[in-house]
């Protein structure tokens, strides 16, 4: 690890607080040229990070963390929050299996006071922290600090809303860095906002508001009508004071001169009103390649540090998110009632090649889900057909306006879910594995799930063709299995699977892409004498009874398999062998679900390793499942 003087230094943030603004400025050029030299190596979220590097340093400057909680809304930006608070020599691990988590996470340090990975959620937490500790008579600071992007959440401006009414001393730190460092965030426009923040400053505003309480009626009113819009002239922040925040800001996230002073100001306000510090920075300031990208090195994999070029991939099949794009596009062309919704993530979802071949069709509804799922109804309603796409874990936060607004309303919204299953280096708070469970117990829905990327493109032409109820088709994270692409895909009758191959003894029915891993399994069960059926489900939701039937009057033993938690695919199979008292026949049936634990960051094979997924997990379960029973081939036909 390179030589950073200061930074070398720091052991925690403590060693930090003694620094003048000079050091600081250099121990944040150090933190960030660290940070960059890490995030090289192991691939995460760069951009965020870099936008927030004098932020941070000024924060852990002023507060005494851990006592002071300091909250990182989604935790993308935390990265120069993990080397100041004892994990640099760490940092080369993140998102690695064993290693640092690429998310803030309470078991991971005392420093990380709440955990996160979805957006939105930092000033709730902060408030119900805010509030703990005044019934416990404590006095330590709380400071959640939630970027723009965020603040687009319903959930953001609902603890706003609440925490201006709770009088309960809380900051919150608006990181703005959807806009440049523009001329009104100058010298003037700094100056005013620590005079804002002084308290010599709130003690005449609150005298003034003392004194026009003293007015008449109308002259109160309008003296405070006044003092509101000359405040929102000066600092805009009419929006965050009739919420009942008290507002500072705009200040220069990266001029650590007024930073440092206008935090020092707010930790000292002695009142119990909470306060916004409207902070404006550059996502991926400091390195040229970062600031250059559209998306500001959102999201890279590993890199060059010198000239920022990202290192290429192996050129092997597609992803399955590109493949999704490709379909939706072909679709979209043949029919122009056909749109698309994303909640801010066009390129994550694929959505931004469709955003750029019918921009008028394509609607981006910022952080909202919710709002995502129920405006899709409404176009749905009006003759359109809505193309929703979210990752699996951004749908949960969807799903009372999925239950209430498309399907009891049987309005035909189709819900494209990327990134099912487990998704690897980022971790349990990314990973889609409840879908298949909260989805398939629903009434009247169709649910799909892919074994390749041909099947992907089918069954988007099959959610096209579907206008009487909400379908649904997920797929995971990362590239397709190398089929053969059609131009088009073509629609599949609904709620039938298909035999892949057949065999006598052993059937195994795949939902989904360990379809692969299945067929691997049945080879090498083939090789030690056991004859196996291979099928591919399609469909959890209606199921293929007959196949499901067929399989299980042949075989002596039916395993399931899906890339999702107990209660999905094969609780359904389960509930229809039941009732259709095919459990009474001898048959023995073994569900393979993921484990009922939530599995931490690492490559994807080793995490379906551990989640007993692969082939080798399948033929164990099949050999320990015979061990048992003594099965042999079933005599009935």
């Amino acid at each position: 690890m390179s030589k950073r003087p200061l930074l070398d230094k720091v052991l925690d943030p403590s060693d930090i607080r003694g620094m003048s603004i000079e050091e600081l400025t250099q121990l944040a050029d150090e933190v960030r040229h660290d940070m960059i030299e890490s995030v090289s190596l192991t691939g995460g979220h760069l951009g965020a990070g870099l936008g927030v590097v004098e932020l941070t340093v000024a924060l852990h400057h002023v507060f005494a963390t851990p006592d002071d909680r300091i909250i990182w809304d989604v935790g993308h930006q935390a990265y120069p929050h993990k080397i100041l608070t004892g994990r640099r020599e760490r940092m080369r691990t993140l998102r690695q299996g064993g290693g640092l988590s690429g998310f803030t996470k309470r078991t991971e340090s005392a420093y990380d006071p709440f955990g996160a990975g979805h957006s939105s959620t930092s000033i709730s937490a902060g408030l119900g922290m805010a509030v703990g500790r005044d019934l416990k008579g404590a006095s330590n600071h709380v400071v959640a600090v939630i970027g723009d992007g965020a603040m687009s959440a319903g959930m953001a401006y609902e603890a706003l809303n609440n925490a201006g009414a709770m009088h309960s001393r809380l900051v919150v730190i608006l990181n703005d860095n959807d806009m440049s460092i523009a001329p009104p965030v100058g010298a003037m426009s700094n100056y005013l906002s620590r005079l804002l923040s002084s308290k010599s400053y709130r003690s005449l505003r609150h005298l003034l508001k003392d004194l026009a309480s003293m007015f008449p009626p109308p002259l109160e009113r309008a003296a405070r009508r006044a003092e509101e819009f000359a405040r929102g002239m000066v600092a805009g922040g009419t929006l965050f004071e009739e919420l009942g925040f008290y507002y500072v800001g705009p200040v220069d996230g990266h001029n650590l001169e007024h930073l440092v002073p206008v935090l020092k100001n707010v930790r000292n306000a002695g009142d119990a009103a909470p306060i916004l510090v409207h902070v404006v920075t550059k996502k991926g300031h400091g390195y040229a390649p970062a600031e250059a990208a559209s998306d500001k090195y959102h999201g890279v994999g590993k890199f060059d540090v010198v000239t920022g070029a990202l290192a290429k991939p192996k050129a092997n099949a597609p992803s399955y998110t590109s493949v999704f794009s490709k379909a939706l596009l072909e679709e979209a062309r043949h029919d122009e009632r056909i749109v698309a919704i994303t909640a801010a993530m066009p390129a994550g979802t694929g959505l931004d090649k469709f955003q750029t071949a019918y921009p008028k069709r394509c609607f981006d509804v910022g952080i909202a889900e919710q709002h995502a799922v129920t405006f899709a109804a409404g176009l749905a309603s009006e003759g359109f057909k809505p193309f929703c796409a979210l990752y699996s874990t951004f749908l949960q936060r969807g799903y009372d306006q999925l239950v209430h607004d498309a399907v009891l309303q049987h309005l035909p919204v189709r819900f494209a879910i990327d990134r099912a299953g487990l998704v690897g280096a980022d971790g349990a708070t990314h990973a889609g594995s409840f879908d298949l469970a909260f989805l398939s117990c629903l009434p009247d829905i169709v649910l799909m799930s892919p074994a390749d990327e041909a099947e992907l493109m089918h069954m988007v032409a099959t959610a096209a063709a579907i206008d009487d109820r909400v379908s649904a088709f997920r797929y995971p994270r990362g590239e397709g299995v190398g089929v053969e692409l059609p131009e088009r895909g073509q629609v599949l009758p609904i709620g039938k699977g298909r035999i892949i191959q057949e065999g006598t003894t052993v059937a195994l029915l795949s939902l989904g892409t360990r379809l692969g891993e299945c067929l691997k399994a049945a080879d090498e069960l083939a090789a030690r004498g056991l004859s196996t059926t291979v099928a591919d489900a399609r469909f959890a939701k209606p199921l293929d009874e007959d196949l499901i039937r067929r399989l299980a009057m042949n075989h002596a033993l039916l395993i399931t398999v899906e890339e999702g938690s107990i209660g999905g695919f094969s609780s359904q199979v389960l509930h229809f062998l039941a009732h259709a008292g095919l459990l009474e026949t001898g048959l023995k049936v073994r569900p393979m679900v993921l484990p009922d634990v939530f599995l931490d960051h690492d490559s994807p094979h080793v995490q379906y390793d551990k989640a007993g997924l692969n082939a080798s997990n399948i033929v164990a379960q099949v050999l320990a499942t015979i061990g048992q029973s003594g099965i042999q081939a079933p005599a009935r036909a």
